[in-house]
């Protein structure tokens, strides 16, 4: 686990104080059985009476001493592994956030929720409470075996014999517990992902009757992860209780051994009772092998797992010559004004041919009403102009300027885009409004964009009106309502540019009027809008029509009714004059 140095170097000093706190417990721990010693020989054989209440007090002293240490190294050892998990975890999202868009696409929600807490709680348990008792268990071992050889090393023959057959059933044990881990994790992730795509799809389950579907398909799951944690047992259950049969029989061996030395003559009493002790002390670190190795290994596995997201990537790079920063603040980039440009764009996707050959330019300010059936590549223009993907060839320019040279994070500032699918968090509509611009949004840019976006009448007849808190993916509101406040969200932003990728398929006519309305009243800002209707398109200063990834069709409104086809076909369609031929 290597890996974890950069994070466990940061704690090597609290480490540091831990293990002294640990090995002074544990010198206290060996220093009990002298004074045991002491008892037996000098106070019980020899009948010193005057030591016993010293004696007594020493042990009391020990056990004091041991109280505070113990307290101490534990208390420790969770402050550094809470730190480090805290840490891990947070880099770990950070860098998630790095992730381009197609990594998302190829990994499921319920994997990547695992890798962040599941896995991260085992490297978390590794470096506090089972790191700390794996360091306990060898410094402990180490300092009684000193001990029973100071006592008679004739006598410690016997727990050095018993010991590596004890760890070599651990080593068995451990090595097949790494692979079962690993196949236990991966069957969490997958069950996670099935939990979470029925409980946030539940309406969808529901409405089409799929309760016992899905229920058959976690029970399959489930029926995994049972079977893999049963063979987890089974692996536990054949070595842990040969582990422990060994321990009782080492004790039992001093026990006969060193009662034929005490009668020989070659140990006192004392000393047995002494060396007993120490024996006694050895067999639960001998018996927590197993269960130590069982945890470590699940660390190991979470750690591998973990390295490779670390590993990952982003798909979009940065450009090379980044913005200047002064200080440690980055500078932001000037504001755009909005031209688009498409230069003979061709973009492949897992192999498919998405877009083919696409030209187009948008001057600032104007409007593009882009139109096609689905899978002709409308929402790739969307991605595209992001950089959520990259052009396989060709070109695309804001302001003249290749959108790969912008940095990511200040271009992705500057562009407002109202999903086809609409996300809402589980937030006030305030707090959702104001999503792509939280720090700056006034009280009056929420309520102004929202009322361009025809959400201020609605959202005023709720009980907490802005400050009504909605549930998760914006449950709690129908369907148009969502994409109204998402709509609101994106004209808050105020940027150079608006995206609406098919941001009115669930209003009605009139609202749908409404709102381009007040958007035809943002002169200064360039506005993509994608639609399957004629009327969300129809006022655009230049319309596209995709058909198969390529521009079929360009020119307004009445230049594309002239021509008489695809759009002529669905404006006729629309209008109920024939039957639509091409959607």
């Amino acid at each position: 686990m290597k890996s974890l140095w950069k994070y466990m170097r940061r704690y090597c000093p609290l480490y540091g104080i831990a293990v002294i706190a640990m090995a002074a417990s544990i010198l206290l721990d060996a220093a009990a059985p002298q004074i045991t010693q002491r008892i037996i020989d000098q106070v019980i054989v020899e009948g010193r009476m005057e030591l016993l209440m010293r004696l007594l007090l020493g042990l009391l002293g020990i056990g004091l001493g041991r109280a505070i240490l113990q307290y101490s190294k534990e208390f420790i050892f969770d402050l550094a592994a809470s730190g480090i998990g805290s840490s891990l975890r947070k880099d770990l999202f950070d860098h998630m956030q790095t992730l381009s868009v197609d990594y998302f696409d190829h990994h499921n929600t319920g994997e990547l929720m695992a890798r962040v807490k599941d896995d991260v709680e085992r490297i978390w348990n590794a470096c506090g409470y089972v790191g700390m008792l794996i360091i306990e268990c060898a410094i402990h071992t180490c300092v009684m075996v000193f001990c029973m050889f100071r006592i008679s090393p004739a006598l410690t023959v016997v727990p050095l014999l018993v010991m590596p057959v004890i760890a070599w059933f651990a080593l068995r044990m451990e090595n097949g517990l790494g692979d079962v881990y690993d196949r236990i994790s991966e069957e969490t992730a997958s069950m996670n992902t099935t939990a979470q795509e029925n409980l946030a799809g539940v309406r969808t389950v529901k409405a089409f009757a799929r309760e016992r579907y899905e229920i058959k398909k976690f029970r399959g799951h489930n029926q995994n992860y049972y079977r893999l944690n049963m063979e987890q047992a089974r692996l536990i259950s054949r070595y842990q209780p040969n582990i422990s049969f060994l321990s009782k029989v080492l004790l039992m061996a001093v026990i006969v051994i060193g009662g034929i030395m005490v009668i020989d003559g070659r140990i006192s009493i004392g000393q047995l009772g002494a060396f007993s002790e120490y024996a006694n002390n050895i067999i639960w670190p001998m018996e927590m092998v197993g269960w130590l190795s069982n945890d470590f290994a699940a660390a190991i596995a979470s750690n591998r797992k973990i390295q490779k997201i670390f590993q990952e990537k982003p798909g979009i790079a940065e450009p090379e010559e980044s913005l200047p920063k002064a200080g440690n603040c980055e500078l932001v980039m000037q504001p755009i004004c909005g031209e688009i440009r498409f230069e003979h764009v061709n973009f492949q996707l897992n192999g498919r041919e998405i877009l083919r050959d696409v030209s187009f330019t948008v001057p600032a300010g104007s409007t593009l009403g882009i139109m096609g059936m689905t899978g002709a590549g409308k929402s790739s223009v969307v991605n595209l102009i992001q950089r959520f993907y990259d052009v396989s060839s060709g070109r695309i320019l804001i302001d003249g300027k290749d959108i790969r040279s912008y940095p990511l994070r200040e271009l992705r500032r500057q562009i407002s885009v109202v999903m086809q699918d609409v996300f809402l968090f589980s937030d006030t509509i305030q707090d959702n409004i104001k999503t792509g611009n939280r720090d700056a949004a006034e009280w009056e840019s929420v309520e102004r964009a929202s009322i361009c976006a025809d959400a201020h009448g609605f959202i005023m007849k709720l009980t907490e009106q802005y400050d009504t808190v909605i549930g998760e993916r914006g449950v709690g509101l129908s369907g148009g309502q969502k994409q109204r406040i998402s709509i609101a969200r994106a004209i808050a932003k105020e940027n150079p540019v608006l995206i609406l990728d098919d941001s009115t398929s669930a209003l009605d006519m009139e609202t749908e009027k409404e709102i381009e309305g007040q958007l035809r009243q943002l002169s200064d800002c360039t506005k993509v809008i994608i639609g399957h209707r004629i009327s969300a398109v129809r006022n655009a200063d230049q319309i596209l029509i995709l058909e198969n990834g390529r521009v079929a069709e360009r020119g307004t409104h009445e230049e594309l009714l002239k021509k008489k086809g695809l759009y002529y076909q669905t404006y006729q369609v629309q209008y109920g004059e024939e039957e639509m031929t091409w959607q």
